[in-house]
């Protein structure tokens, strides 16, 4: 039988992220619903208040190790979800329907646009006080990115992943990451001493071990457990 419990947080990231602590696992073996207490918990990422999501963990999850080698190393998932162009459609008035709503409640000077690329859903938000819809270190965004995807997969046979960009966002992060990876690994080499980074998610550790592959002498591993995995950049004497 599949264990549930019932996480709270003051925003739905962090109430996510202790779950996952309290279960010892990492996204891909669960499944997230956010409860609608109040008929507000769409919004309550932004509200300073208790944010509760329900977080079931799957009876048979892949090994996280499986899991995160296939992230940092192998990339992109290449199996296709097969969903129709129907469906996708419907989903996406789903999400319009919801970011309307959504940003009308922050301010007027934000557009998006949603798009569907390899039967995903693709989602672009513009907009002076943008900002707000990131936070910190891009948690805010993760966490909108989150419930995107539980709205488009609400009361639906087939699975579709969504992916949120906001003032793009990860396109700066992926530069500056890259940037962080080079300038460490020249302290590396140059010091000949092992260095840890700040725990990041699977997808901004893909990028610093992507690009430190360029680099012979750098080698790069993960430790700990999610939500606090980092990355170690070590040399590696030839």
């Amino acid at each position: 039988m599949s264990k549930v419990i019932i996480s709270e947080g003051k925003t739905t990231n962090e109430a996510i992220e202790k779950g996952l602590k309290e279960l010892k696992t990492t996204k891909n073996n669960v499944d997230i619903k956010i409860l609608d207490q109040e008929k507000r918990s769409f919004f309550d990422i932004l509200a300073p208040r208790v944010v509760k999501v329900e977080i079931t963990l799957r009876e048979e999850p892949q090994s996280n190790e499986i899991k995160e080698h296939h992230k940092e190393n192998n990339g992109k998932n290449h199996t296709k979800n097969e969903i129709s162009s129907e469906n996708l459609e419907m989903i996406k008035e789903k999400i319009d329907c919801f970011l309307k709503d959504f940003l009308s409640r922050i301010d007027d000077s934000h557009t998006y646009a949603i798009d569907v690329e390899d039967s995903n859903i693709v989602v672009n938000i513009d907009g002076m006080k943008s900002g707000v819809l990131i936070g910190y270190r891009g948690e805010t965004l993760n966490a909108m990115q989150t419930i995107l995807t539980s709205i488009a997969n609400k009361n639906n046979d087939s699975r579709v992943k969504v992916y949120l960009n906001i003032d793009d966002y990860k396109i700066k992060r992926e530069k500056a990451l890259e940037e962080l990876a080079i300038k460490v690994s020249k302290t590396v080499l140059k010091n000949n001493k092992s260095i840890t980074l700040e725990p990041m998610n699977a997808y901004e550790r893909k990028i610093i071990h992507s690009k430190l592959q360029e680099y012979k002498n750098i080698r790069t591993h993960s430790i700990g457990e999610e939500p606090n995995r980092r990355i170690v950049i070590e040399k590696v004497n030839n």
